[in-house]
């Protein structure tokens, strides 16, 4: 067998009646051709604006864009930086068993996130660009692929290019901006749903975004959407007749929709005036007491931990810069009086 041009393959046998070679042309199986599927086609195409940054999505299977569509469809464009652009190559097969949840590791400008051998994807930081291949059976489990994959990659791409990510809620009242920090099961949540029903303007209920190519402090978060444990149900009755739904990660959750809710104000961004830590551990007597930035700082950088030198310190900047701003602690028991203390803060500046 001797290789001729484009990947076919041509058998040369001798005619026992004749002197001269006859040439078989061979043609090659796709595997020869592209072996690691590197021009494997992904016609399918489709544009979302999480935090209204854009993200270029490119598959061959309809559900990959169903889903970027259920995560990210009610958002629309906002900033003009270019999109980061992602591939989902959908290859048949696989096992019906649940994935186990991913490992990701990342190094300089690279970041891979492996379920197994047949489901990964890989970013390049540095370019905005990256890339990923699951079996059809792993699709079959959409919240687990949109968790895990899909929503893990663009949050990755974009936070890399352009945003610094917050550990917080975010509420405005008046055009003033208020970040509601603490670990999980702080109370973000549930404050941030008490002040929005008490007339704030909702921006997001545990995490956001500091956009870091900026001079101010503004903040995007996701509106569209609150999350509560199951105990939710206690501090908010009317939540009692909302569905539990299994999160990928295995627990109960209220998922409420703002737009159920018109009452509820929402925006996508806002500028922030105040950062106030939650503390529900210690909350006699109810106060809200200066918190010092020397201890604020390393809390927030702990979520600085991948990506080049660079970006690091940029997104270190930005947090510095963030931590301008008059920083407290609030101790408290009850949502009315928090909501009230906050009030006060926002209007009068004490």
């Amino acid at each position: 067998m001797n290789s001729k041009g484009g990947g076919a393959e041509i058998e040369r046998n001798k005619d026992p009646m004749a002197e001269s070679e006859i040439e078989i042309e061979v043609s090659a199986t796709p595997a020869m051709v592209d072996p690691v599927l590197s021009n494997f086609e992904l016609p399918l195409r489709v544009t979302v604006h999480p935090l209204g940054f854009s993200i270029e999505i490119a598959s061959n299977s309809q559900e990959v864009i169903d889903c970027a569509n259920e995560s990210w469809g009610n958002s629309e464009q906002v900033f003009p930086e270019p999109a980061v652009q992602l591939r989902i190559g959908v290859l048949p097969g696989g096992s019906g068993d649940r994935l186990p949840i991913p490992v990701s590791r990342a190094m300089e400008h690279l970041m891979v996130t492996i379920a197994d051998t047949e489901n990964f994807v890989v970013c390049d930081l540095r370019q905005g660009f990256g890339f990923g291949w699951i079996t059809q059976a792993a699709l079959a489990d959409r919240a687990y692929f949109r968790y895990y994959l899909l929503e893990a990659a663009g949050w990755t791409l974009l936070k890399s290019m352009y945003l610094t990510p917050l550990h917080a809620a975010i509420v405005t009242l008046e055009g003033r901006g208020v970040l509601l920090c603490g670990d999980a099961g702080a109370g973000k949540s549930s404050l941030a749903f008490a002040c929005a029903r008490s007339g704030w303007t909702f921006l997001s209920d545990d995490s956001g975004c500091l956009i870091r190519n900026r001079g101010d402090r503004l903040v995007v978060g996701n509106p569209h959407q609150m999350r509560f444990r199951e105990a939710g149900i206690e501090l908010f009755p009317e939540l009692k007749n909302q569905p539990l739904a299994p999160r990928p990660t295995g627990e109960l959750s209220i998922e409420l929709s703002t737009e159920s809710m018109p009452e509820i104000a929402t925006a996508l961004s806002g500028t922030v005036d105040y950062i106030v830590f939650l503390n529900r551990r210690e909350p006699d007597p109810p106060c809200l007491t200066p918190f010092p930035k020397e201890i604020a700082l390393p809390w927030f950088e702990n979520v600085i931990c991948y990506g080049e030198k660079n970006v690091r310190e940029a997104q270190a900047a930005s947090l510095r810069r963030l931590l301008g701003v008059p920083i407290y602690e609030m101790h408290y028991r009850d949502l009315g009086w928090a909501v009230n203390r906050l009030e006060e803060l926002v209007r009068e500046g004490v």
